[in-house]
């Protein structure tokens, strides 16, 4: 199965890329390795929540930002490799052969110690979308604070053929 398909079967679709709000592309390719820029879980230009976890934010929530932080990580992926080879974006993404790794940042309240938990969602997300490849290394940080007040941040690496 395609990731398109797995996409359509999640009832999603690879969003547009978040413009830079600094000095920074979203993802820039290295030989065989391409890395993303932190990914806020933007929706429709938004941030759907703002706050820490823990205080204000679920962490049942939070998972859920996770889950589409990555996927805005997925789509950053699949715009280079589009830009790169003239395909569309979900069909681009069948040249990833392996998440690398993955980081996430929680903006938590000082007393929450679950950022695991809540990184799980972005881990998830990759493991459904491309099956075994879509298994990582993975870091999942407590930060006092992120851009814009976001409660996550994620980026990844992947390899590419």
């Amino acid at each position: 199965m395609s990731v398109a398909d797995r996409l359509a079967g999640l009832g999603l679709s690879l969003p547009t890329v978040a413009a830079p709000v600094g000095a920074y592309v979203p993802a820039v390719r290295s030989g065989v390795l391409v890395h993303t820029s932190g990914q806020l879980p933007f929706v429709a230009g938004g941030l759907p929540a703002t706050g820490l976890v823990g205080a204000g934010v679920t962490p049942e929530a939070a998972h859920g930002l996770a889950a589409t932080a990555a996927l805005n990580a997925v789509a950053a992926v699949a715009a280079l490799l589009a830009e790169e080879t003239g395909e569309e974006p979900a069909v681009a993404l069948e040249r990833v052969t392996r998440v690398v790794k993955v980081v996430g940042f929680v903006a938590s309240d000082p007393s929450f110690t679950g950022q695991p938990g809540v990184v799980n969602g972005a881990s998830e997300l990759l493991g459904e979308l491309f099956g075994e490849a879509g298994r990582h290394a993975r870091s999942a940080v407590g930060v006092a604070a992120l851009p814009l007040g976001s409660p996550v941040e994620v980026e990844i690496v992947v390899e590419t053929r």
